[in-house]
Formats: structure tokens, sequence, C-alpha cells
């Protein structure tokens, strides 16, 4: 205490020395300047106003703003994703914003989630009072236009990404409209069915579209095998008539070869050609026929042949009609095959 009063006081101790009282000047003046000191993580975006009024952004890091009350600085989490449920959630179900009226006249219970996230830091804070309020109005108010346009079926079955995508849109529009410094991530129908009170009629109505759906299938199905089977059999057929008109068209070409070939040794040799011609003509119609010789000296009576002569006999030799076989006194008969 005794320094303290000699650092402060004069010789005597019973005045304040004017050095003493710069430096605890000076001292506090370098704790209030400091005081402006502040760190920004890497999630985050800080404002700095300036009595109030916007001043600047800054970045991640550290950084300097003037010390208050001058300038006050807050800090926003940019990066952070912000989720809102709307029409209930956990089971608990809000019927008056999940039933929303569809654009064939009916209604739907519908809940779904909104993921945003902030992408202006100073329009977040100054733009809109409530944040998280205005989201959610937003969200309910698009996605029940949305809903209004379309039919309840689409919805309920194969329509819902566009719907999703189609709210997800208005919304950012709607938002980028006020300047509220907001992207929205994500829009996801959490929930989606027709009201409690008529649900098995419409649990019917989908049960009747998929057996539907499940018979076009087969006759789809059914359809293409068979015209895959006509195909083939067509191509089998266009293939057999190709190696047909092939066949022909060679065979025709060697019968006229051989004719030309039969027509030049003619020229060169007629009765030769004519013999040979004859021989072969008979050679092919005889071969494979029954034959019945007559010797026809010393008859004197009608020749009877029995009919067994004429039967085809694979493998029998050639036989002799005799007169009593023939009923005839025609001695010089004979039959062969």
């Amino acid at each position: 205490m005794a320094r303290l009063r000699n650092f402060f006081g004069g010789p005597g101790g019973d005045q304040i020395r004017p050095g003493a009282v710069a430096a605890v000047a000076a001292i506090a003046f370098a704790l209030w300047a400091l005081s402006g000191l502040y760190l920004v993580q890497p999630n985050e975006q800080a404002v700095v106003t300036t009595f109030g009024s916007y001043s600047r952004s800054a970045g991640p890091g550290l950084n300097y703003r003037l010390p208050s009350p001058i300038e006050r600085v807050e800090k926003v989490p940019v990066t952070s994703l912000n989720r809102i449920d709307i029409g209930g959630a956990d089971g608990a179900d809000v019927p008056e914003e999940s039933l929303m009226l569809t654009g064939d006249e009916n209604i739907v219970d519908l809940d779904f989630s909104v993921t945003w996230r902030v992408a202006d830091a100073a329009r977040y804070i100054f733009t809109i009072r409530d944040p998280e309020e205005s989201v959610k109005a937003v969200a309910e108010s698009a996605m029940r236009e949305v809903v209004g346009r379309r039919d309840l079926e689409s919805i309920l079955t194969r329509g819902r990404g566009e719907v999703q995508a189609q709210a997800a849109e208005l919304m950012q529009q709607t938002l980028d409209s006020w300047g509220a410094g907001v992207n929205v991530v994500e829009v996801q129908i959490r929930n989606a069915n027709p009201p409690a009170e008529v649900v098995d009629a419409f649990r019917e109505v989908a049960n009747a579209g998929q057996d539907a759906e499940s018979a076009v299938n087969e006759a789809n199905t059914y359809r293409n095998r068979v015209i895959n089977e006509a195909k083939g059999d067509a191509a089998r057929i266009t293939q057999a008539g190709e190696a047909y008109r092939e066949q022909a068209v060679r065979e025709a070409t060697g019968e006229a070869s051989r004719f030309d070939q039969i027509y030049a040794e003619y020229r060169s040799a007629p009765a030769v050609t004519r013999e040979r011609l004859y021989i072969e003509t008979m050679q092919r119609v005889l071969q494979n026929s029954n034959k019945v010789i007559v010797d026809s000296d010393g008859a004197s009576a009608p020749i009877i042949l029995p009919p067994d002569v004429f039967r085809p006999r694979t493998g029998a030799p050639a036989t002799t009609a005799t007169p009593a076989e023939t009923g005839s006194a025609a001695p010089g008969a004979r039959s062969s095959q």
C-alpha cells in the first residue's frame, strides 16, 4: 500500500501524480481498444454494426471492430443446416398445417420437412424479425399453392418428386423477393395420405390401379413374346425361301448347261444322240416298273395275264407266263419286275 501511495502521491503523499493518472488512463484505453478483437469460426459469418446500423460483414478468422459502444458484432452460423417440420413431427399430427386442398377438390393429409441455411448473414439479421417462423410460413404457403395445382392421385403416387421440387423453387423465389438471405436446401414430403375417414376407399382405388398396371405389363410381355416369335418365323421363312431360290436357280443353270452340251453333241452326231437319249429315257421309265415280256410266236388265242403280275414285288426275279398261268395257249408269255 505504501508503494501504491508513493506511486500515485507526491513526495508528501498528499497529492496525485499526473504521470500516474496518465499511465492508468493509457492502460484502461489499451484494454478498451483490445476488447475490439473477436474470433469468427469457420462455420460463421460476423455482422458488424456501428451505433446499431449495418457497417460490414466479416469472414472466419481473427477480426477487429471498434470497441463498444461504437461497434458491435453478431455471429451467425452460415454453413449449419436448419430443419423445420410442418404438419407435425414424431407422431404428433397438426391438422391445421397438414390438411390441404388439391386441384381436383380432394383433401390430402401431408407432412413435410424443410431444410435451409443462412446464405447472407446481414440480410438474415436485418430483413426478417423471426427467421424460423418466417421460413415456416413461406414453406406452408408454397406447399399449399403447389398442392392446389395438382390432383390427389399424383401427390399420393408418382408425383411426389415434382411437388417437392416445385415447392422448394416457390419458397426460394418468395424468400429472395423478401431479401431474407436464406437458401432453401431441400423440401421432403414425409407422409402423404388421404384423410383418415376415407383412407380405406383410397387404398382400394390404389390396389385397383396396381392390378390394372400389372395386367398392362403382362399384356405387354405377351405382345413382345408374340412379336419376337413372329419375327423369328418370318426370318426363318425368308431364309428358307432364299435357299430354295438359290437351289432352283442353280438347278436351272445346271439343266441349261446340260441342254447346251447335249445340243452340241446332237449337232455333231444327230443319229447317235437320238439313240442315246432314247435309251436313257427308256431306262429311267422302266427301271422302277413291272415289266411283262410276251413271245407271240405260235400263239393263236388272246393272252390274259393274272392281276398279280402288275403288283409291286420288290426284289422278285423276272418270271415267265406259261399258258397254264395265263389261261391261254401262249407259251411264250413272260413277266418280270
